[in-house]
């Protein structure tokens, strides 16, 4: 389990360091994003990554591990965002998003390394298809829980699938680092 939280925080560190180089870039733009608009910017980059692992042929350069940090750095903004609220103009400096990020990571990891020791660490044993699998069905879960604005009878709520796909991605780029 040692390995794992070491692993996780070094795919944490580098999809980190691209959040805090686009905050640079672009400032918080992101913040005027509602969540719809968020989940379906995931669902794009998770239908990418099944395409590139089905389909022979590949038209962008550009491989899973850039679309699997993006879906974890999506979600964090969207978790952000149930937190905070969206806005009309973007309104966080560098420091206070990723102070932001930092602690919804923090939360995200907990509930990984908590879980992890239930599962005893199965994740170790799937492949990176079925983690994308997974993804886009929480995915879809998300999408109908915002079709029901948010109502559910039984379900966990968004911000659990969210953390979810974090972790799921995680594993994911463990795997295709190995």
């Amino acid at each position: 389990m040692q390995d794992t939280s070491k692993q996780y925080d070094n795919v944490i560190t580098t999809c980190r360091d691209l959040f805090v180089k686009k905050m640079s870039d672009y400032g918080s733009a992101w913040r005027i994003l509602r969540l719809p608009s968020l989940t379906d910017q995931i669902f794009i980059k998770a239908q990418r990554i099944r395409g590139l692992q089905q389909n022979d042929v590949q038209k962008v350069d550009e491989g899973q591990e850039s679309e699997f940090i993006g879906i974890i750095n999506y979600c964090i903004m969207a978790l952000i965002q149930l937190e905070k609220g969206v806005v009309e103009q973007p309104d966080l400096s560098v420091e206070e998003a990723t102070e932001l990020y930092d602690k919804q990571i923090a939360v995200t990891k907990q509930l990984m390394l908590n879980k992890n020791h239930d599962y005893g660490e199965a994740w170790r044993d799937m492949r990176v298809s079925s983690l994308t699998d997974l993804i886009l069905q929480k995915l879809l879960r998300v999408k109908q829980i915002e079709d029901n604005k948010g109502k559910t009878l039984v379900s966990e709520g968004i911000d659990a699938n969210y953390q979810d796909m974090v972790n799921y991605a995680v594993f994911a780029l463990i795997h295709l680092r190995n």
